[in-house]
């Protein structure tokens, strides 16, 4: 690695980049780096104009010089040093904590942080905008910003003090939940070592052991003086797999993990379909899915296997079935039961069940009606083509017949469930798939890329424009063809592109996928 602002190399000796030698620049780089640093101190020259007067009369220019230079510009948000390096395999990373003190804020460089805090006297939860500055002298302030589960001490939470100062035994406020929490013992974090000690100081981040009831994003705060510091605001999962328990034993076991892993990662969530009854995990992609599932068998040690979810159809009709027969009758002496229903079924787009009684002359007894809309919306629960719910449809109640002594609540349920049955396979039965509202941001370079995966996809665009130096794209797309997309999209972009997808609404699935999805259901 090259370093622009010293003009020296940083050679990595071993795998895990534990031994490392500073080095002059090789000579076949030794042109590109001079090229690269003019670039560099042109740049920064904009934001200083000592820098520049030292470069036009061709001074040397002193090492701690330039970081201020490029310090100033970072501290106005008009420059950002960019750094190189693999985390995975421990190269880059001392450059980029060298960085972090040499470029960026202290508590000291910043304003003070904003929050609300009650208002006084006032009964009816009214805030008013107060602030904290980073002084010790300050009511006592801080953010809980993670949350981990640790084998030995239980629950940490990390956090950040933004004012005042905290004594372990000390008791503070959880703003969000209302608890005043007591902390057992402070711990100051150094990589996979740990340091206890008494007290911590505004700007300090630490650890604390003993808060019970804690999320990421809570505010510390004296419970004299309470401020509501602002949360952190995180993403909605973006792609969902299903995961269940290789063995019995695993079931209870992956429960605990996953609740355990869900309150520590808040962009990680898990549900349970009720369609499916698959226990679904959603994330921010396939690798931070992957790497839960892998935490799992590790410090839970849970096997679990991961899967495509299903995707969640529906069904509907696209004709009309007039007259249809729903017949239930049972008599073979003593008391038996009887029960004839006559339909009409037709599309009712955006309705969801409309159930309408037109039945003249009590030839169905009124307090049968409930029982033959009971039946019928029964039976909507499993359509016709594939066994999924029907949705948008609408039956009206055109007659029947009944029995003096024979008919009751139970054969109109049957018969009203028989009628919609039959009248659904005559209605032009059709499959519907969730749509999703797809949005990706992309370099102008990977647009075609983009643009003919989606179509690939089933997707259809519906706009484009320009957003900065990028280019975003809008446009539906079946989720059924979006599993696996963020990974296709790196590959595409060379990881430059970003997407967000949200449900949009139902569509009819084209008659050759649904031929596939039906077949894909049938028993082999």
């Amino acid at each position: 690695m090259i370093d622009l602002v010293a003009m020296n190399a940083i050679t990595y000796k071993d795998e895990l980049g534990k031994e490392q030698e500073v080095t002059d620049i090789p000579a076949e780089l030794l042109e590109s780096a001079r090229v690269a640093r003019e670039h560099l101190l042109e740049e920064v020259s904009h934001h200083d104009d000592e820098l520049l007067e030292m470069i036009l009369e061709e001074r040397e220019i002193p090492i701690a010089k330039l970081k201020a230079a490029i310090r100033k510009a970072t501290l106005a948000i008009e420059m950002t040093p960019v750094l190189c390096g693999s985390s995975f395999k421990n190269k880059g990373v001392q450059p980029l904590l060298d960085a972090v003190v040499d470029y960026l804020p202290s508590p000291l460089d910043v304003p003070p942080v904003d929050g609300l805090e009650p208002a006084k006297g006032s009964r009816n939860g009214d805030e008013r905008h107060a602030l904290r500055r980073p002084s010790d002298d300050d009511p006592f302030a801080a953010l809980a910003f993670k949350i981990m589960a640790d084998p030995y001490v239980g629950k940490l939470t990390y956090f950040r003090v933004y004012s005042g100062r905290l004594e372990a035994g000390s008791r503070v406020l959880n703003v969000n939940t209302g608890r005043t929490e007591r902390i057992g013992r402070i711990l100051m974090m150094h990589a996979n070592d740990r340091e206890e000690v008494k007290e911590i100081h505004a700007g300090d981040i630490a650890a604390a052991v003993g808060i019970k009831q804690v999320s990421t994003g809570d505010t510390l705060a004296a419970s004299d003086r309470p401020i509501r510091l602002e949360t952190i605001e995180f993403p909605e999962p973006v792609i969902k797999v299903a995961i269940e328990p290789k063995t019995k034993a695993d079931q209870e076991k992956m429960a605990t993990a996953l609740a355990r892993l869900a309150e520590e990662d808040p962009t990680f969530q898990v549900r349970t379909n009720e369609e499916t009854g698959q226990t679904e995990i959603s994330g921010m992609g396939e690798l931070h899915l992957e790497v839960l599932v892998d935490r799992m068998l590790r410090e839970f040690r849970v096997q679990a296997s991961v899967g495509r979810p299903q995707v969640s159809y529906r069904e509907t009709v696209r004709g009309h079935a007039d007259h249809v027969e729903g017949r239930f009758v049972r008599q073979t002496g003593g008391a038996g039961q009887y029960g004839i229903v006559y339909i009409d079924v037709e599309p009712a787009p955006g309705e969801g069940f409309d159930f309408v009684n037109k039945v003249k002359g009590g030839s169905i007894p009124t307090e049968f009606i409930p029982a033959v809309e009971k039946g019928v919306e029964e039976a909507m629960e499993n359509g016709p083509r594939a066994g999924y719910p029907m949705v948008d449809v609408r039956v009206t109640l055109t007659d029947g017949k009944y029995h003096e002594t024979d008919s009751s609540e139970l054969a109109f349920k049957v018969a009203g469930s028989l009628a919609l049955k039959a009248a659904a396979q005559r209605a032009k039965p059709v499959l519907l798939e969730p749509i999703f509202a797809v949005e990706v941001v992309t370099p102008e370079e990977f647009m075609g890329d983009v643009i003919g995966d989606l179509n690939r996809r089933r997707g259809h665009v519906s706009g484009m424009e320009q957003r900065g130096n990028a280019q975003v794209v809008d446009a539906h797309v079946p989720l059924a063809e979006m599993f696996g997309y963020a990974t296709d999209l790196r590959s595409m972009t060379q990881g430059r592109a970003t997407y967000t997808m949200q449900f949009e609404r139902y569509d009819e699935v084209p008659a050759n996928v649904a031929e596939r999805v039906v077949g894909e259901l049938q028993p082999a």
